[in-house]
Parts: C-alpha cells; structure tokens; sequence
C-alpha cells in the first residue's frame, strides 16, 4: 500500500462519506428491488390509512390486469411498472367456493371472483400469492401512498440533480477558469467581469429566474441550478492557474513547444484536481439543497415525482398535528445526505493539503 493510499484509509471522514453516499447511490439504482409499491413514482393512493403512523401494516388483494401492456424488464427494473396492479385494501377475508369474501375498510362486505385472477392457478395458490401484507416503515402520507418507498425514490433526485449540476458547472467553469487564468489580459479581465456579474446576483434568486424561464419540471431544475455553479469552479481554476502557470515545468512544456491545449489536459488539470474535487463536492450538497428549496416552493421537481424538498411541503403541517415524521424523515435524509458532501469536501481539502 502506498502513502497516499494509507492516507486515504486512515481518513475516516473520506471512508465514512464516502460509505454513505455509495449506498445512497446503491438505493438509487436498485430502488423498485427495495421498495413494496413498485408502480411508477411508488404513487399508489389508499386514503382509508392515510397519515398512518411508522410501523403499520395493511392488508391488500393484489388484482392483476389482465389486459395490461407489456413493459420491458429494464423498463420495470428502472423505472417500476407502468401499468400496476389493481390493489384492494380489506380487513378480513373468507377463501368461498367461487372466491374471496372481504371485508373493506368502510365495514362493507364484498366478494372477488377467481375469475379475476389466473387461470392456472388454485384457489388456495391464489389466496397465498394474491392476499398480501404491507408493512409500511416509514408510515404513510396524507394520501395514503408509503413514504418509505417515496423517499427511497427521492434519493435518485437528489443524487442525479447534484451529479448533473455537477457536470454542468464542471464543463462551463474549468475552460473559462482555464482560459481566463492562463491567458489574462483583456480575456481575464472580460471573463472576471462575467463572472464578478453572476457572483453578485444570489444564487437561489438566479436559480428561480432560471427556473421560471425554462420552465417546471425535472430537467429543467436541473439545468437551471448547473447554470448558477459554474461561477465558484471558474474563481477556482482561474486562481490556481494563475499560482501554476509561471512554475517550471509549464515553463518547460512552453519551451519544448507544446500546445496550449495538450497544456490544459496533460499537466495543468491534473496538478489542480484537488481543489475542483473539493469545490464539486460543495456543489453537489449546494445543488441538493437547492432543488429542495425550489421543490418546497412548488417550482422544482413536479409531482408525482417524489423529490424530498416537496415531501417536506406537502407535510410540514403535520409537525404540530403530532405526525411529525412526515416532514422529518426527508428532513434527515436531506441533512444526512448533504453532511455526506460537506463532510466529504473538507476532508478532502485536508487529504491535499498534507500531500
């Protein structure tokens, strides 16, 4: 094991964050594999056992639609089933000749058919496949749909909003850092000018501007709040350019007549990847807070799209009604989550500092 290996294992803050939002990444990708209610968006409305508190279970008749279109099994893994299954709520049951006797939860007595269901199958075989519990983790929201399952969803917002963002920001900022830096003059002083514009206005105000011009909606968060980062990376890049761009080996690589661009690729990115890791990092837990903010004031992510800053308006009401969970649990998850980040970029500054 080199030292800069046995620096990294013996960081616990890296190890920790970084064990953290690999298995939010992990949530994120096996999502429909974890949660109960795999219809698209885990939106399956039951208002009879709305509100319901961490813990509960409910009892459920899963009816198949026969006459359901096909779905790819990627289209399932990823994104759930588009067409779901007709879900009964009952409290008891009776297995009779012809079918299943079920009592709903408005005390009304009902029976279900065997036709109903395939034929392949006993009527035993279907009373054990077709008659499930649920228990719901994290309880229920005010529309009866299970939280656990929507903020297991709301991972992949928060994760691919900073990842996007990310991005963006990363391919608008490191060239005009770059370029501002290396070559100064009247090109640094054009580029200083732009950016000291964008660094002045604050940054959920031009998010929201952002956002209102391209419109609501789930791309368009994204490309709105990716716009609005690209300014802290370029003040980055540029200043470390400027601390690089007259040591000796640049010097050299002049000299032996390298192009600027082989320049910028070969041997000034790679000697100033600390600082962008770190300041991506903080980005990325900034971006999550962001599009939280923006879903909690109804222009971020739309519903049915679980996204955790929608969850926590959707419930926040319920704090003083003694359901609180509803709007503390994306609380946390959003907390966690974004200490992750932070956690995960000031480790890191100390991690290149004492290489």
């Amino acid at each position: 094991m080199n030292f800069k290996n046995k620096k990294l294992v013996s960081n616990p803050g890296i190890i920790l964050s970084l064990l953290f939002i690999f298995f939010c990444l992990f949530l994120s990708v096996f999502s429909y594999q974890i949660i109960p209610d795999k219809s698209v968006n885990s939106n399956q409305m039951h208002l009879p056992i709305h509100s319901q508190k961490p813990g509960f279970i409910a009892n459920f008749i899963i009816v198949p639609d026969k006459e359901a279109k096909k779905q790819s099994t990627l289209s399932k893994f990823f994104s759930g089933f588009e067409y779901p299954n007709n879900e009964i709520l009952i409290s008891e049951f009776t297995q009779i000749e012809n079918g299943i006797e079920y009592l709903d939860f408005s005390n009304e007595k009902k029976i279900i058919s065997f036709d109903k269901f395939p034929d392949h199958l006993s009527s035993d075989d279907i009373v054990s496949n077709y008659i499930v519990n649920r228990k719901y983790l994290f309880g229920t929201d005010n529309y009866g749909r299970d939280v656990f399952g929507r903020i297991i969803l709301g991972t992949r917002v928060s994760l691919s909003i900073g990842i996007i963002a990310v991005l963006i920001s990363l391919l608008i900022g490191i060239p005009i850092g770059l370029i501002s830096g290396y070559y100064g003059g009247t090109i640094d002083k054009i580029s200083m000018m732009i950016i000291n514009i964008f660094w002045s206005i604050p940054t959920l105000l031009l998010v929201i501007a952002f956002s209102l011009a391209l419109g609501k909606g789930f791309w368009q968060v994204y490309i709105a709040v990716g716009l609005t980062m690209w300014v802290e990376v370029a003040r980055i890049v540029r200043g470390q350019v400027i601390s690089e761009k007259n040591k000796d080996y640049i010097l050299a690589t002049k000299v032996l007549g390298f192009s600027d661009l082989r320049i910028f690729l070969n041997h000034l990115i790679p000697n100033i990847i600390g600082p962008i890791l770190i300041i991506s990092a903080a980005n990325f837990a900034s971006a999550i807070l962001i599009e939280s903010g923006l879903s909690f004031l109804g222009i971020g992510t739309q519903p049915p799209v679980p996204s955790w800053g929608s969850m926590i308006k959707d419930n926040y009401q319920y704090i003083i009604l003694g359901k609180e969970y509803l709007a503390i649990i994306p609380g946390l998850a959003i907390m966690l989550l974004v200490t992750s980040f932070m956690f995960l970029g000031n480790n890191l500054e100390e991690f290149f500092k004492s290489k």
